[in-house]
């Protein structure tokens, strides 16, 4: 199969809506979901960050995965995230999760642990060798506290057939430019940044796994495809109206801050997990202020 093909252009970051007793929101999730992909997405990718897994049970996430394949009903393709920080307990994830539907894992480099790059490729090297589907590396330091190198990632692209891309969230354009120069000529690389999406694919990348693309997923699905068919000059259009959307989603947190885009236009309630909470009033207003001037 070709994932570059299969996995090209704008896949969604999932939020996990709440209820305001903290349950996972079902109907909410569904209403997320269809609007995503009658919205022009590719791909929907479950149990990123952005659905704040951290703070999810194992029972949860499993719900979460077969919801998922059912809402979406095979009308794009599914990616699964599967990361962490105890390889041993990922290796009982990947052969225990129901991932019969899914298209690929995405797997996120360990956290807290701050492995050297010998110890970041052993791990994934573990996860490979026992993955049922394929994997999708993901870079994301801000969050883990390590970056994994270039080299790592070329290293990793070359050694394992099942490795079969990266979600790329360094925000290094040096680093992202060193993979796409010396990658494997099938080997994904899509962005992590929304608002570095336009340059990085100018640069090689296949697309992106988006956050803002859970609100705003025609007018970023299509600056992706725009970019993806060298049309930068119309995707430049799209994306310099989004640039005050990036600057108020990251603001203070993601998911607070999509959560709060999809609560006013009505797809959720805005209720986050702990240590996690909704953006500051003030933050909040410029969000609404922001969505009232789109109108």
């Amino acid at each position: 199969m070709n994932y570059r093909e299969l996995l090209r252009g704008t896949g969604v970051a999932l939020v996990t809506p709440f209820k305001q007793n903290m349950e996972i929101d079902f109907p909410a999730l569904e209403r997320v979901i269809n609007y995503v992909i009658e919205n022009s997405a590719e791909y929907v990718v479950t149990l990123g960050t952005t659905g704040e897994t951290p703070t999810l049970s194992k029972d949860e996430k499993i719900e979460l995965i077969l919801f998922t394949y059912s809402i979406v009903a095979d009308r794009v393709p599914v990616v699964v995230g599967i990361g962490g920080n105890n390889t041993l307990s990922l290796i009982k994830d990947l052969e225990t999760f129901p991932l019969h539907k899914a298209a690929a894992v995405l797997s996120a480099s360990p956290y807290y642990n701050k492995p050297s790059q010998e110890g970041i490729y052993q791990h994934y090297k573990a996860l490979a060798e026992v993955s049922p589907k394929p994997i999708i590396l993901y870079n994301v330091p801000g969050r883990t506290g390590r970056n994994m190198s270039a080299q790592t990632t070329l290293r990793l692209a070359r050694d394992f057939k099942n490795i079969i891309g990266i979600k790329e969230a360094s925000g290094d354009l040096t680093q992202a430019m060193q993979i796409l120069k010396d990658k494997p000529a099938d080997f994904l690389v899509l962005s992590g940044d929304d608002n570095l999406a336009l340059p990085q694919m100018a640069c090689g990348m296949d697309g992106i796994i988006s956050v803002i693309a859970n609100c705003m997923p025609k007018q970023f699905a299509e600056m992706v495809r725009l970019s993806l068919q060298n049309n930068f000059a119309a995707a430049k259009l799209l994306n310099d109206q989004m640039l005050e959307a990036y600057d108020l989603l990251f603001a203070e947190n993601n998911p607070a801050g999509v959560k709060a885009f999809l609560a006013e236009m009505g797809l959720i309630e805005n209720h986050l997990r702990l240590p996690v909470v909704p953006l500051s009033e003030g933050l909040h207003k410029a969000v609404t202020d922001y969505l009232q001037r789109l109108k």
